[in-house]
């Protein structure tokens, strides 16, 4: 487990602070498929967090700066264009880190430009490791089982149109809830 993952656990923040998370989610059909895949492997965050692509991972922040963080994030998707995104196969982190991921094949930029525009401003934050955008299936849980979602969704390939990303904040009981949604509004890249 790092800080740079969304996980069911109680808040341990104090009252004055919030702790946020923004990303990409994963929308359906995909989305039941893996959540369905990560409870089959066990994974005890398979029906906490909704399958999704990172842009800013759990990040404690004084409750006072809220409105301005919203008003970041707008400007932020104001500056983006909606894109197109492929999920594609599976990768690892093994042996860092005990994840199976699904691999962004198609959409890599643009998560690397909304996740590093996002990371500024009352966001502002370092990573534990380079910034990789992808989605989680398996984490922390036994080698076989690893190895059963590395093999049972290599073939896997999701593609969709991002037109929005969901800033989520996690509730004093360890769950994370929408605060908001923010449209792509911005122009096309040239």
């Amino acid at each position: 487990m790092n800080d740079d993952t969304f996980v069911g656990r109680s808040r341990t923040a104090p009252p004055q602070t919030s702790v946020v998370g923004v990303l990409v989610p994963v929308p359906e059909p995909w989305a039941q498929v893996l959540v369905d895949w990560r409870s089959k492997v066990g994974d005890p965050q398979a029906t906490l967090v909704p399958p999704h692509v990172t842009l800013l991972p759990p990040t404690e922040v004084p409750s006072a700066d809220r409105p301005a963080i919203t008003e970041h994030l707008a400007r932020v998707a104001a500056g983006h264009p909606p894109f197109e995104m492929h999920l594609s196969g599976t990768g690892t982190f093994t042996p860092v880190s005990d994840v199976v991921f699904i691999a962004v094949a198609k959409g890599i930029g643009n998560c690397e430009m909304l996740a590093s525009d996002v990371r500024s401003g009352p966001l502002t934050r370092a990573l534990s490791f380079p910034y990789h955008p992808h989605v989680t299936v398996a984490h922390d849980v036994p080698r076989d089982m690893l190895e059963l979602a590395y093999t049972g969704l290599s073939d896997l390939s999701a593609e969709f149109s991002v037109t929005s990303f969901t800033e989520f904040e996690q509730t004093p009981a360890g769950a994370w809830a929408v605060a908001r949604e923010y449209p792509l509004t911005g122009p096309p890249f040239r």
